[in-house]
């Protein structure tokens, strides 16, 4: 829940991002569930006595109070929120590729109360089950969803028709899947996996693995083909 007090906003939010400000203050970039992606100057934050220091750490439920208008707000008291179990080892580098994906694709001041609540949903899960490629799947799609670019994986989108779980299929970001003669070197996608991702059907291995190099060719496109400087970063770990 967001609240409004003599001019300052309060509500639930998530770190993404820290960066060093000055001498002693912290530029945070926060997802909030109310006011979407946020950017907040932490003035002090590093000071030795500072009443939210420690406090700003990512992939932790908070309760922020801000204010000020224009891109860049001004954080004024952060509070811990419900507990959240601490990311590690691989679910730690999940995390971080879904806080870049987040910063590189969400617009400042535009809420998502349901990626939101997906968000702390998958860091939930991760933090109890690991780097879950299935996790990570369905966070990819809710965030497309979201964007407005929900995936057309059970029918054509020109005809209507359903998808054939016999044919292979290219996939074009901008349209949706394409019928294709199967080529064993091309990106291409069987019916039978497009429909199982569209059910949220993940009971065949070779869905979760058709899925990632889905998930991977569209968010490459939304991305401008840039690279995802977490996968730079742990090129030597393997992703799910």
């Amino acid at each position: 829940m967001s609240s409004e007090r003599g001019g300052k906003l309060r509500g639930g939010a998530y770190v993404l991002h820290t960066l060093p400000w000055r001498e002693t203050s912290l530029l945070v970039e926060v997802l909030t569930r109310d006011h979407g992606r946020l950017a907040l100057m932490a003035r002090g934050a590093r000071r030795p006595r500072s009443p939210v220091r420690g406090l700003l750490r990512a992939f932790q439920p908070l309760q922020l109070e801000w204010f000020g208008k224009g891109e860049l707000r001004t954080l004024s008291q952060a509070d811990w929120g419900a507990f959240q179990p601490l990311l590690a080892g691989q679910a730690l580098y999940c995390g971080l590729y879904l806080n870049e994906l987040m910063l590189r694709l969400l617009a400042r001041d535009d809420p998502h109360p349901r990626l939101y609540d997906a968000y702390g949903q998958t860091l939930a899960t991760l933090a109890a089950l690991g780097g879950e490629g299935v996790v990570l799947r369905r966070f990819e799609l809710c965030l497309l969803r979201e964007l407005g670019y929900a995936l057309p994986l059970d029918h054509d989108p020109d005809s209507g028709a359903a998808l054939d779980p016999e044919r292979w299929y290219a996939f074009d970001p901008d349209h949706g899947p394409r019928i294709a003669e199967r080529r064993p070197n091309a990106v291409q996608f069987s019916g039978r996996a497009l429909l199982a991702i569209a059910a949220d059907d993940w009971s065949d291995p070779a869905t979760a693995v058709q899925a990632k190099s889905l998930m991977r060719q569209v968010l490459a496109f939304h991305l401008g083909h840039q690279d995802l400087h977490t996968r730079k970063l742990f090129k030597e770990i393997t992703l799910p």
